[in-house]
C-alpha cells in the first residue's frame, strides 16, 4: 500500500501542504465567522450608543464571510489538482505494469477483473484522498486547535469537551470501521462479480439470445444486484444509527459550551456577551467532524483496491533490460528449455535453432506447449531452465523492445474502432499514406478497400466486425509489413477460415514474408509444405523434426495427421 501512496505524496508534497493549509484555514474562517457573529449579536442586543462600538466585529464578519468560501475554493482546487496529478501517475504506472504482462493477461485476469481494476479500484482511490484522508486530517487538526483554545480558559471544560469531541472523532469512526468492515469487503466482492458477469453477458449476448436464455441471464444479474442492494442497506442503516449518536453527542457538546460560558461569565473571566460566541463556534466544529465516520468506514474497500494494485505489481516481471539491441542477421537459439506454470511442467528439454529467413513450424495438439514456446520467444516468460536467445541476447531481457525484432499475427488480431488507414498504420505510426497503401496492395487488400464508400477512411468498427475473417487477417498482415521486423511469429493465423480463403491467405503470407524468418505455431497442417523445418511437440518435448517431405516419408504419426487434414491429396 505504501508503494502506491508515499512516492506520489512525496512528489506532490507542495500541493498537499497547500491543500492542508487552505482546508484548515477554511474551517478556522468558518469558526471565526460564527464566533464573531455570536459576539456581534450579543453586543448589538445591548444597544450600543455608537455604531463604531461594533464596527470591528462587523468588519471581521465580512472578512471571515468572504475568506471562508475563497479558502474553501482554493482547498478544492489544490486537493483536486493533487489527486489528479497522483491518479495520472498511478494510471501510467498501472498501465506499465499491465503492459509487461500483455501477452499473458488473459491467463492471469478475467476481463471483468481488469475492468474493475481500471474503472473501480483506481478511480475509487480519488475518494481515498478527497473523502477520507483530507476531511479526517482537517478534523483532527481542528480538534486539537479547539481543545487547546478552550484549555486557555478552563482545563476541566477543555477535557470534557475533548472527551465529547473524542467520541465523534475517534470512537464513532472506530465503531463504523469495525461494524462495516465485512460489509464493505462483501460489497467489493459482489461489485467484482458484477463486473465479471456484466462482461460475460455483453460479450455473450448473442449466445444468450439465440439459446433463449436471456431471461435467465437477466434474472441472475438481478439476484447479484439485489445482494449488493442488501449490503448497501445494511451500511446505510448503520450510518443512520451513528447519526443519532452523533446528534446526541453534538447536543451534549453545545450544552457543555453553554455551561462553560455561564461559569466563565459568573466568575468574571469574560463578559456574558461572549457566551453566544463560544456556543456558536461549536456548529462549524461539528460540521467538520460529521463526515469522519462514513469516511473511515470505507477504509476496507480502499485496502482491497490497494491490495489488487499490489497484486498486479507483484505479477509484473521486470527483467534486467538489455541496453543494446542485437544487430542482424538474426539467429534464434532455444537451448535445453524447460518451463513450469503453476507447478505444472509445460516444456521439457526443448532445443531448436532458427537461422535467418528460415521457415519454421511448431506443430502439436492443444496443451503440448506450442503457445508457451511462442511466449518464451517474445520474452513474456523466463525459462525455468535453459535459454532462449537471439544472437546471444536473452529474450526475456528484451521484453520492451521485442516488437522491434518480432511481429506477431494471431488467430484473432485486434482491430480498433477507427479507420482502415489507422489500423494498418499501427504497425509503424510514422508511415506515410503511400506506405500504408503499398502494404495493403502487397496483401491484396487495396482493390477491396477502394470499393468501399470511404476507402481507407472507412471505419473498421470494434473488433473489425464489418470484415470477414480473411480480411481481418490481411489487415493485420499489412500492419506487420509496416512493422518491418526480421522475424514474424504466426499463431494459428488461418484457423476458422474456409479452405479456399485459408489457401489464399497462406499463399499471400509466404509471398510477402519471403525475406523474413517465419515461425508458424499450429495444430493444422495446411501450410506445412512451405516450411523448411517442422518441429512436432508432444507432452512438452520435441518428438520429431524435419521437412514436410521427410516427415511424410519417415514418420507414420505425421503422415496420419496429414491424411486426416487432406484425405484426397
Amino acid at each position: 500500500m505504501n508503494n502506491w501512496i508515499k512516492p506520489y505524496v512525496k512528489a506532490h508534497k507542495g500541493l498537499l501542504i497547500l491543500t492542508i493549509l487552505f482546508g484548515v484555514g477554511a474551517l478556522i474562517a468558518a469558526c471565526a465567522l460564527l464566533f464573531t457573529s455570536g459576539y456581534l449579536i450579543s453586543k448589538s442586543s445591548l444597544r450600543p450608543e455608537n455604531i463604531l462600538l461594533v464596527y470591528v466585529p462587523i468588519v471581521l464578519v465580512r472578512a471571515f464571510g468572504i475568506s471562508r468560501p475563497v479558502l474553501n475554493y482554493l482547498q478544492q482546487l489544490a486537493s483536486h489538482s493533487f489527486v489528479l496529478a497522483v491518479l495520472s501517475k498511478m494510471r501510467v504506472r498501472l498501465f506499465q505494469r499491465l503492459e509487461t504482462q500483455a501477452l499473458v493477461l488473459k491467463e492471469r485476469y478475467a476481463i471483468g477483473d481488469l475492468l474493475g481494476l481500471l474503472a473501480d479500484d483506481l478511480e475509487h482511490l480519488q475518494n481515498f484522498y478527497l473523502k477520507t484522508i483530507f476531511p479526517a486530517l482537517f478534523a483532527l487538526i481542528l480538534y486539537g486547535i479547539a481543545i487547546i483554545a478552550l484549555g486557555v480558559f478552563s482545563i476541566p471544560y477543555a477535557l470534557l469537551l475533548a472527551l465529547l469531541f473524542g467520541i465523534l472523532v475517534f470512537v464513532l469512526p472506530y465503531v463504523a470501521l469495525k461494524r462495516n468492515r465485512q460489509h464493505m469487503l462483501d460489497m467489493k466482492i459482489v461489485r467484482a462479480e458484477l463486473y465479471n458477469d456484466l462482461t460475460d453477458a455483453v460479450m455473450g449476448a448473442t449466445d444468450w439470445k439465440l439459446s433463449g436464455r436471456a431471461d435467465q441471464m437477466i434474472a441472475g444479474k438481478q439476484q447479484i444486484a439485489a445482494r449488493y442492494d442488501r449490503l448497501e442497506a445494511k451500511i446505510e442503516a448503520s450510518s443512520r444509527r451513528r447519526s443519532i449518536v452523533f446528534q446526541v453527542v453534538a447536543a451534549a457538546s453545545v450544552i457543555l459550551l453553554v455551561m462553560f460560558g455561564s461559569d466563565m461569565a459568573q466568575t468574571a473571566v469574560f463578559h456574558p456577551m461572549w457566551i453566544a460566541a463560544f456556543v456558536l463556534v461549536a456548529l462549524p466544529l461539528l460540521e467538520a467532524f460529521m463526515p469522519i465516520s462514513d469516511a473511515i468506514s470505507h477504509f476496507p474497500s480502499y485496502d482491497t483496491s490497494f491490495a489488487r494494485l499490489m497484486e498486479v505489481e507483484g505479477r509484473s516481471e521486470d527483467a534486467q533490460p538489455c541496453t543494446t539491441l542485437p544487430t542482424g542477421p538474426y539467429t534464434v537459439d532455444i537451448s535445453n528449455v524447460a518451463f513450469q506454470y503453476d507447478n505444472r511442467t509445460v516444456l521439457r528439454d526443448v532445443s531448436m535453432t532458427w537461422h535467418p529467413r528460415q521457415k519454421v513450424a511448431i506443430l502439436g495438439k492443444t496443451g503440448t506447449g506450442k503457445s508457451t514456446l511462442g511466449k518464451l520467444l517474445l520474452g513474456a516468460y523466463k525459462p525455468t531452465a535453459g535459454t532462449v536467445t537471439i544472437n546471444g541476447v536473452h529474450m526475456h531481457t528484451l521484453r520492451h523492445d521485442t516488437s522491434q525484432l518480432i511481429a506477431v499475427l494471431e488467430q484473432k488480431p485486434y482491430l480498433f474502432d477507427t479507420t482502415i488507414m489507422n489500423n494498418i498504420r499501427l504497425g509503424n505510426v510514422s508511415a506515410s499514406d503511400a506506405e500504408v497503401i503499398e502494404a495493403a496492395k502487397k496483401v491484396q487488400l487495396h482493390e477491396m478497400i477502394e470499393t468501399l464508400p470511404h476507402g481507407y477512411d472507412t471505419r473498421v468498427e470494434e473488433l473489425g466486425t464489418r470484415f470477414s475473417g480473411g480480411e481481418r487477417q490481411r489487415i493485420a498482415l499489412a500492419r506487420i509489413l509496416l512493422q518491418q521486423t526480421p522475424i514474424v511469429l504466426l499463431d494459428e493465423p488461418t484457423v476458422g477460415l474456409d479452405p479456399v480463403t485459408e489457401q489464399e491467405l497462406i499463399h499471400t503470407i509466404f509471398e510477402v514474408l519471403s525475406n523474413k524468418t517465419v515461425v508458424w505455431i499450429t495444430h493444422h497442417l495446411a501450410a506445412m509444405a512451405h516450411m523448411d523445418t517442422i518441429y512436432m511437440l508432444e507432452n512438452g518435448r520435441v518428438r520429431v523434426k524435419g521437412s514436410h517431405e521427410q516427415l511424410l516419408a519417415d514418420d507414420a504419426r505425421y503422415r496420419k495427421l496429414y491424411d486426416l487434414d487432406y484425405p484426397f491429396d
